[in-house]
């Protein structure tokens, strides 16, 4: 099967680079047979498909012929006939295709292979996810006879809704019901589809500054109007909304992304009067809520919302995998649905045995159990983190957002921010992998700013001992960096 494909692939890549002209004559099957040392019933195989898919032509008695007008074009003009193809297909992109083909990978992981130690924000340890409990979950779902098989329901599993607006009560203090409850593939599709239901062309919507590349990227790319407002260590500034408009508002009040705010009560209100007041439909990102140290967790934005403006959004990205592709959005009633019947339109609906498998976590209590022992785990990742900056690197860092989430953002004060991706590129040649915190700023001038290099450091997926031997390492590249002012940005 192997040496049949590969010959396929051989004389296809042949005929088609020009290599065999139209007309030119294959090998008997005997011949080619006899010189590759495989059988005659191989080559008739292979002959045959090129003949179905009309790279050759064949008749009774004679030998096959490569069929015309299957080469690629020749160079012509100042490049190849596929550049040129290129271009044409660049010119008929969408609006959307279009800005989209303009957006560079920001996030790329180092190589595994090699020894290496990654601060990968959105990473989470294989070991935390719950092995044992989701397999026995699992078992008991997958015996259970369903009456037939066909697609389900666009807002997802009723066991799984039901089961989360119980947690939602208890974990995160909002008051919903199931119907309001809409299953998605990650929060990502969730921004998707506040993109595709509330947005067109031309319309102001307001971000943070600086903000989650991603859903800054989805919404510049649905063609919005963005405005960036400033945060603060209590998270977006309200004061900065009062010369704002628009039909949008995306913010991450129980930890801003990236700096680790926690917008306080008095914002939430002026918030939800400013939406109010405008007609702004208000997005809230909770993509790791759940994950506060020393403290409760903080309420949700939307269990203070008295208007229904807010949309919630909700993720296992964080708690199980980011490879699961589940989340959940609690929409106000007006908004059901029409999110539905979008969720219908794109995907029809999200994993069903997935979905019964985590409804019968939440239900028994084994998810949240599963949930307290990752926040265990995770505060004694951000404790070793943050004793190896100061042990390593000392009054030459100030890091910032450090009492929730699964991520830091750590400014090295010695090394100028035009030194960034320079600290950046010499980490990484130390086997350290860490990203640069200017791509999350929609302004590069931003008054805001700091004037010295900032690095966000996820510390979920790694063991107190990488952690240490990480920021030893990264230390070495900031002193090489601080010793040296006029690196090459």
């Amino acid at each position: 099967m192997r040496a049949s494909r590969t010959l396929y692939e051989s004389l296809r890549s042949q005929i088609v680079q020009g290599e065999r002209a139209a007309g030119t004559q294959l090998p008997s099957t005997r011949v080619l047979a006899e010189e590759l040392g495989v059988s005659r019933t191989t080559i008739t195989a292979v002959y045959e498909q090129l003949a179905a898919e009309g790279y050759v032509e064949t008749s009774a008695g004679t030998k096959a012929r490569v069929a015309s007008g299957v080469a690629a074009r020749a160079e012509h003009g100042n490049g190849t006939a596929r550049e040129a193809a290129s271009r044409t297909q660049a010119a008929s992109l969408s609006r959307f295709g279009s800005r989209v083909a303009g957006f560079t990978g920001s996030s790329a992981r180092l190589d595994q292979t090699k020894r290496s130690i990654d601060f990968l924000y959105g990473a989470v340890a294989f070991d935390d996810f719950p092995t044992l409990a989701w397999r026995r979950a699992y078992n008991r779902v997958i015996v259970q006879r369903q009456p037939r098989l066909y697609y389900e329901e666009p807002e997802g599993e009723l066991a799984l809704r039901e089961a989360l607006q119980g947690y939602l009560l208890r974990a995160r203090g909002m008051r919903c019901r199931a119907e309001q409850i809409l299953i998605v593939h990650g929060s990502q599709q969730a921004l998707d589809l506040c993109a595709r239901v509330l947005l067109d062309t031309g319309d102001d919507m307001v971000i943070e500054e600086p903000c989650y590349l991603m859903a800054r990227r989805l919404f510049e790319a649905m063609g919005a109007r963005l405005h960036a407002c400033p945060v603060d260590e209590q998270g977006l500034n309200t004061t900065a909304l009062a010369d704002l408009q628009g039909k949008l508002v995306y913010v991450t009040p129980s930890h801003q992304f990236p700096l680790g705010g926690v917008m306080p009560i008095g914002r939430r209100r002026e918030l939800l009067d400013w939406a109010s007041r405008v007609g702004a439909w208000v997005i809230e990102d909770d993509y790791d809520g759940e994950f506060r140290y020393g403290l409760r967790p903080v309420d949700a934005l939307q269990s203070v919302d008295g208007t229904g403006r807010v949309i919630y959004l909700g993720t296992f990205s964080k708690t199980l995998s980011p490879q699961m592709r589940l989340g959940y959005m609690v929409l106000p009633p007006a908004l059901v649905h029409v999110f539905r019947e979008a969720k219908r339109l794109m995907d029809r609906h999200a994993p069903s045995v997935e979905q019964r498998v985590l409804a019968a976590l939440i239900e028994d209590g084994s998810y949240e159990r599963h949930v307290r022992r990752c926040r265990r785990e995770n505060e004694q990742r951000r404790e070793a983190l943050l004793k190896a900056l100061q042990r390593h690197v000392g009054d030459g860092v100030d890091v910032e957002g450090s009492a929730s989430g699964l991520h830091v953002v750590a400014w090295f004060t010695r090394v100028a921010r035009k030194n960034e991706n320079a600290l950046v590129e010499q980490a990484k040649a130390r086997g350290v992998g860490v990203r640069p915190i200017s791509p999350l700023y929609a302004q590069t001038a931003h008054p805001g700013r700091r004037p010295c290099a900032g690095l966000i450091l996820g510390y979920a997926s790694l063991d107190t001992a990488s952690i240490e031997t990480g920021v030893r390492q990264l230390a070495q590249a900031v002193q090489a960096l601080a010793l040296s002012p006029t690196s090459p940005a």
